[in-house]
C-alpha cells in the first residue's frame, strides 16, 4: 500500500477532479506490474497496472493493492471494477473507500459479491491525506482551501503603500521560494486574491516560473472598478470576476454576481464546488486572508517567514496555530505547515514538503 500511494502522487496537480490513485499487482509476494492515474481522462492506476502484467494467467492468483476504491461507473473511462472481474484477480486490498457518490461503497460490494476477497482500510489515514483535496470536496461539498502567505520576522506582509505609488508586489521571501510557490499554483484548481491585491502588486497569478497548467484565477471586484490594463483581466487565463453588478462571460473571464455580505465566500465555494474546482490556493491579501480565518472557512495553512524586518507595514493574518504539522528552513527563510485542527486530524507526514 505504501507503494501504491508513493505512485499515486506521481499524479499531483494533473488528475483533479479525480483522485491521485497508485496500484499494484502482487503475486506470491513479487510485484507484477504497477501504475498510477497519470492525468484527468485517461486510463486509471487499475488499468496500468493490470497492463504491466506479462504473464496473464497469474492475474486470477494475485493480490490487487490499490489506495482507493475501484470504481464502479462509467465516466470518462470504463469501470474498474469490471476490469478486476473481468481478469479473475482474486485478492482487492483497498486503503480507503471512494467518498463519490457514483462510488461511495459500490465498487466494494460489487467485487464482494462476484466472490473477490477485499480488505479495506490498509493505510486508511495515509490514504486520506494523500487525497485531501479530493475527500475534503466530496464530504464538505466544497473545495480544499489552502492560505498561504509571506511575512517579515516582525509579522508584516507588506509595507504601507503610499497612494500613487507603483503598483508591484514587496518580495519577502528568496527567487527560489517563489519557483516553489509557482510550483504549488500547478498543484490547485484555482487560486484567489482580493480587490487591494490585485491594484496594488498586479499579479499575473500564472505558473511562469515552474511547468504546468495555470489555475483558473479569481478575483473580488465588487463595483467592477478594477483597471482594464491589470494582467488578471487579460484574457490570457481562465479567470473568474467576483463582483455585484452583471453575470457573464467574455473570452477567458467569467463574471459571477454575489452579493458581498458576511455569506458571500460560503456562497463562492458552494459555487465553485458546482464547477467542480477541487481546490483553490488563497493568495491575499490580509482583508480577504482573515475572512476565510475568521470563518473557520480553511483547511490548511502555508506560512513563509522572511528574515527582513519592515518596523510597520500591514499585519500578517493571525491564526490560531495548532500544532506543526511541518516545520523547516529553506535558505534563510522559516516554513510552517498547519492543518486545521477543527475541520481535520493531522498526520505526521505532508506531501507537501517544501523542495523543488
Amino acid at each position: 500500500m505504501q507503494r501504491c500511494l508513493e505512485l499515486a502522487r506521481g499524479g499531483l496537480g494533473k488528475t483533479a477532479p479525480n483522485p491521485m490513485v497508485g496500484a499494484v499487482v502482487v503475486h506470491n509476494g513479487t510485484i507484477l506490474g504497477e501504475g498510477y492515474h497519470r492525468e484527468y481522462g485517461g486510463p486509471h492506476a487499475e488499468v496500468h497496472a493490470i497492463a504491466a502484467v506479462r504473464e496473464r494467467w497469474k492475474l486470477s492468483e494475485s493480490t490487487l493493492y490499490v489506495n482507493l476504491e475501484p470504481c464502479v461507473h462509467q465516466g470518462k473511462t470504463p469501470p474498474c471494477t469490471d476490469l478486476i472481474l473481468k481478469e479473475k484477480i482474486s485478492s482487492v486490498i483497498i486503503g480507503t473507500a471512494d467518498p463519490f457518490d457514483e462510488v461511495a461503497g459500490k465498487g466494494i460490494a460489487k467485487l464482494r459479491s462476484r466472490g473477490c476477497h477485499v480488505e479495506v482500510g490498509v493505510l486508511k489515514e495515509e490514504c486520506r491525506d494523500l487525497n485531501r483535496r479530493f475527500f475534503t470536496f466530496h464530504e464538505k461539498k466544497r473545495p480544499y482551501i489552502i492560505l498561504k502567505w509571506a511575512q517579515t520576522a516582525d509579522g508584516f506582509i507588506d509595507v504601507n503603500r503610499m497612494p500613487g505609488a507603483i503598483n508591484r508586489p514587496t518580495w519577502i521571501t528568496s527567487e527560489k521560494l517563489r519557483m516553489l510557490v509557482h510550483k504549488w499554483r500547478t498543484q490547485e484548481s484555482a487560486i484567489m486574491v482580493g480587490t487591494q491585491t490585485a491594484v496594488k502588486d498586479n499579479p499575473q497569478l500564472n505558473v511562469r516560473d515552474w511547468h504546468g497548467r495555470n489555475p483558473v484565477r479569481i478575483v473580488l471586484d465588487q463595483d467592477l472598478a478594477l483597471p482594464a490594463h491589470l494582467n488578471l483581466l487579460d484574457n490570457s487565463q481562465e479567470t473568474i470576476v467576483i463582483n455585484e453588478i452583471t453575470e457573464k462571460t467574455k473570452g477567458k473571464t467569467q463574471y459571477w454576481r454575489f452579493r458581498f455580505d458576511d455569506l458571500l465566500l460560503d456562497q463562492l465555494m458552494g459555487r465553485l464546488y458546482q464547477e467542480n474546482l477541487q481546490s483553490i490556493l488563497v493568495e491575499g491579501g490580509q482583508h480577504m486572508l482573515q475572512s476565510f480565518i475568521g470563518k473557520n472557512l480553511w483547511d490548511e495553512a502555508r506560512i513563509f517567514t522572511g528574515r527582513q524586518f519592515f518596523g510597520e507595514g500591514v499585519p500578517a493574518p493571525r491564526i490560531k496555530k495548532p500544532s506543526d504539522l511541518m516545520t523547516t528552513h529553506v535558505g534563510k527563510e522559516v516554513f510552517h505547515c498547519f492543518k486545521n485542527p477543527d475541520l481535520r486530524k493531522a498526520v505526521s507526514r505532508s506531501t507537501d514538503a517544501p523542495s523543488l
